[in-house]
């Protein structure tokens, strides 16, 4: 095991350092970037730390592997980390555990920088110094748990599922030994991190609890499929064979359970994703969701099962690993064109072919303002280009960053340039210009529109367009201090946010 250990880490690490050059940046991706390229202490979707991250290595270079650095690299650190905490108990299980970890295919071929990676890291050091400091009675573990959970919490949200965990953890604990001075420890080591977010939401519309809570929900309602898509995502990011070895022997599960560490590790996976189970029933649960609360499954699998059971995992994830570097590589060498019948080939292309894209849009630079219809072609236009394309229209409810970056007033009277995948409303246009053109291109077999808009009509955008997604995007909670806002304050400045 412990040989197999090191060289899947050296494969492993290649695969992603090859996919993180090869694979285009997506328009997630170029979105978090977009914060890294003006850092601030808060971000209109989620909390700041993926911003602080990629504005420090955005000093170094922008190329993509660079900015993918921390992901490729995560799962390496959480096996090591987790095999230095397990190794004492058991150096075989340790090493058999953290390489089945290490075969997980998300493992394998996520490059993707987002949000989750930071939270990822973070959630396992808070747990790591949580289970020590239990060991150890220490409150300055303890304290470093809870600072760690602090930073979680400032990558994203799903921190508070982790801290959900600690609770259950010390509930059910026997009466007489529930630290509850070590968990308040915990809690307020976090209260700064908390704070600071709090604060930021104050000063900008609460636009972080507003996205979060609300406006990504609309669609919220029970569809059946989404139950049974979470269970395939559960058999698809932990393990089936250690589910169902786990499950088989649940008789004698009981009394290793009565180690608090066996008992912690457990609350620190199966609350979250109990959760989600109860969120499933009314809302599709996201793939990337689960990851920061998998390393908790394979580190409780490695207390409860045998090493013998641990390396059936290990080989099952290994061939389930195998299949897919064989596709990925197999679709790499394929020809971009052998897409062209799938619904999504102007998006491939789009993302492949970037700068002969932005080639076609040369003779409009200088009488122009370059701008999409949508946040993941304005910002993966931008970081191709290096210049920023604004988002013009009502786009959608998510990733709505632009609204804080960009200022439409000072767009009056200009020419507007709309960068679009699909053909466009003429009637989504006209109102906003003295004349509007409409011209169309093909690039390697994929349709792309521009809308040339002349003499921007700010006024009536703002009545027709901003008014109503302000009335949408931007009702304040009535249970709320209403501090600055950012939307309100620029575009209607003689008026108060709606509220709900």
């Amino acid at each position: 095991m412990r040989t197999a250990f090191f060289v899947a880490l050296v494969l492993t690490l290649a695969f992603k350092f090859w996919l993180a050059i090869a694979l285009p940046m997506t328009g997630d991706e170029a979105y978090f970037v977009y914060w890294g390229v003006y850092p601030d202490y808060g971000f209109y979707d989620h909390p700041p730390m993926v911003g602080w991250i990629l504005a420090l290595l955005l000093h170094f270079s922008r190329a993509e592997w660079v900015l993918r650095l921390p992901v490729i690299v995560l799962p390496a650190l959480v096996a090591l980390a987790m095999l230095q905490y397990l190794r004492p108990a058991d150096e075989s299980k340790a090493y058999a555990a953290a390489l089945a970890f290490l075969l997980l295919p998300v493992n394998v071929w996520n490059v993707l920088i987002t949000t989750d990676t930071p939270l990822v890291l973070f959630s396992v050091l808070s747990a790591l110094c949580f289970a020590a400091a239990l060991r150890r009675d220490s409150q300055p573990l303890y304290a470093a748990s809870g600072a760690f959970l602090g930073l979680a919490f400032l990558s994203k949200y799903f921190a508070v599922l982790l801290g959900l965990a600690y609770l259950a953890f010390v509930l059910t604990q026997p009466a007489g030994r529930r630290n509850w001075r070590g968990l308040a420890t915990v809690v307020a080591s976090v209260l700064p991190f908390a704070a600071l977010n709090a604060w930021w939401n104050f000063d900008h519309c609460w636009a972080n609890l507003l996205f979060n809570v609300y406006n990504r929900n609309d669609d919220a309602g029970w569809l059946p499929q989404n139950p049974l898509l979470y269970a395939l995502s559960i058999l698809y990011m932990l393990c089936p064979v250690a589910l169902y070895q786990i499950w088989r022997g649940r008789a004698a599960l009981r009394q290793k359970l009565v180690e608090p560490r066996a008992r912690f590790f457990m609350c620190a996976w199966l609350v979250p994703l109990g959760v989600f189970a109860l969120l499933a029933l009314a809302k599709q649960i996201g793939l990337h969701w689960l990851l920061s609360f998998v390393p908790f499954f394979f580190i409780f699998a490695a207390l409860v099962l045998s090493a013998a059971q641990l390396r059936k995992s290990v080989v099952y994830l290994f061939a389930f690993s195998v299949i897919h570097v064989v596709a990925i590589v197999g679709a790499s060498l394929l020809p971009m064109e052998t897409w062209k019948s799938s619904r999504h080939y102007d998006g491939i292309v789009f993302h492949v072919k970037t700068a002969e894209l932005l080639q076609r849009l040369e003779p409009f630079a200088g009488k122009y303002e370059f701008s999409a219809d949508g946040f993941s072609p304005a910002v993966t236009a931008s970081y191709a280009s290096n210049k920023y394309f604004f988002v013009f229209g009502t786009a959608s409810s998510h990733a709505r960053h632009d609204d804080i970056l960009t200022d439409f007033r000072t767009l009056a009277g200009k020419n507007i340039l709309v960068l679009r995948k699909n053909p466009p409303n003429p009637a989504d246009y006209t109102p906003y210009f003295a004349s509007v053109e409409l011209r169309q291109f093909e690039l390697h077999g994929a349709t792309f529109y521009l809308v040339l808009g002349q003499v921007f009509d700010y006024p009536r955008y703002r009545e027709q367009v901003l008014r109503p997604l302000r009335d949408r995007y931007y009702r304040i909670p009535s249970y709320l201090p209403l501090g600055h806002c950012y939307f309100c304050e620029r575009y209607f400045p003689d008026e108060r946010c709606p509220t709900r």
